[in-house]
């Protein structure tokens, strides 16, 4: 697949299953998250992986924050099997710093810019994911039990694993319907 398709066929892959990404395809879809635009080289973002056992401390993560905010066990059994619907899930933190240059929301923006690298590293390697927020995003018990700071945000879950059926690809837009010129 070349560059163009893969940015023009872009959609999400909502049924995940085993295998997940190899060693190689990890690194590989690492490596294209840390290659993303990063003005003054800060690297402001954190790629924390969950997969096997770790999977299962997301989840718990998630109940955590559930019970925190009071909520009922049918919410609860929902965030336990959360992540457990793809075999990895890339948890991707915005970590701004202080920086005469780099306004903190450019910072944001490159996390954000490292996840859809990911995402794409992973349809070129030929497996499928999709991008996730939601309210645990937002949640600052999930951020505590993920050992962010406080001004860390959660700008992902990238879920990353086999499809299990083509999904059918999204209408295409024309990015004239978005534009004007000055």
């Amino acid at each position: 697949m070349d560059a163009i398709e893969l940015l023009l066929t872009r959609q999400s892959c909502p049924r995940l299953v085993e295998p997940g990404p190899n060693e190689a395809q990890l690194k590989t879809i690492l490596d294209a998250g840390a290659r993303v635009p990063d003005h003054g080289g800060l690297a402001p973002w954190e790629f924390i992986i969950a997969q096997g056992e770790g999977l299962g401390r997301l989840g718990e993560i998630f109940v955590d924050a559930a019970i925190h905010n009071d909520a009922n066990d049918t919410t609860q059994a929902k965030a336990l099997s959360m992540p457990l619907r793809a075999p990895m899930v890339i948890v991707v933190a915005a970590k701004p710093v202080e920086h005469g240059k780099v306004p903190e929301l450019e910072q944001v923006i490159a996390a954000g810019c490292a996840t859809m690298a990911m995402q794409q590293a992973a349809f070129a390697l030929g497996l499928g994911a999709i991008w996730r927020t939601g309210s645990v995003a937002f949640d600052p018990k999930v951020h505590q039990n993920l050992g962010l700071g406080e001004k860390d945000q959660i700008v992902g879950f990238l879920y990353i694993g086999t499809p299990v059926v083509n999904a059918p690809l999204k209408a295409r837009k024309e990015g004239s319907e978005f534009t004007r010129y000055l």
